[in-house]
């Protein structure tokens, strides 16, 4: 499910904390990771789940073994920050090109909606949980993994979440299995959903990848949250 675009008729003001996560997450890409050429930035103040639950900071090469057995190695780097910093670094940095390219369309695409009901500040503290909701699903998946997590996918994933509840007869224009239509958000973002269930189940702990585990916590956080995050506010 790629979506391209949705009904903003209702967006009354300039969602600039929207535009300013996006901002953050293309400037970090370009200029701190070099475009991911940087591996002693990306890898230093990446989210890695053993750093969490030990509270030590990991150096040099880690090995890793996956799901057949077949071993590699992962090269760490300390940061000078304690590591529970990253929580928050880790969700405005990106692997590459394509995956920080999905993650801003999407939330281009549904974060204006949710800061428009939320307001500015609600908005940004709504992402911002999420987000670390969702790192703490992954990190709940496999404790005691080095794999670096970083990207923006789980705080998107919670505003997915808070838009379906919130906005789910919403028509959303996406491509969907190679077509162009217009569909209600609960049916694209429900496609989304499953999809990132699916796979979740399919992909073995320690593995790594796409972080599935992730998606889905902020999904979840995003749908239990955004009521308390919108008391008040007319849904």
């Amino acid at each position: 499910m790629f979506p391209i675009g949705d009904d903003n008729t209702d967006v009354t003001i300039v969602p600039f904390v929207n535009y300013i996560f996006i901002g953050i997450n293309i400037l970090v890409f370009v200029f701190l990771q070099q475009l991911g050429s940087n591996e002693s930035f990306t890898y230093g103040y990446s989210l890695v789940p053993q750093e969490i639950t030990t509270g030590v900071d990991l150096s040099g090469a880690q090995v890793v073994r996956d799901s057949m057995g077949n071993t590699g190695q992962i090269q760490h780097y300390s940061t000078p920050l304690p590591v529970y910093f990253n929580f928050i670094s880790s969700m405005f940095m990106h692997g590459d090109i394509a995956h920080i390219f999905g993650n801003m369309l999407f939330l281009f695409v549904f974060g204006d909606n949710l800061e428009n009901l939320l307001g500015h500040i609600r908005f940004a503290a709504f992402y911002l949980v999420c987000g670390i909701a969702a790192a703490l699903a992954q990190i709940m998946m496999d404790p005691n993994s080095v794999i670096p997590m970083l990207g923006a996918s789980g705080a998107i994933s919670g505003v997915l979440g808070g838009y379906i509840l919130l906005f789910p007869q919403r028509k959303v224009r996406a491509i969907i299995f190679h077509f162009l239509t217009t569909v209600p958000a609960f049916v694209a973002l429900g496609i989304w959903i499953a999809y990132q269930v699916i796979l979740g189940f399919m992909t073995p702990a320690g593995g790594g990848g796409v972080a599935y585990a992730a998606h889905i916590g902020g999904f979840i956080a995003g749908v239990a949250l955004i009521k308390v995050f919108a008391l008040g506010r007319e849904v």
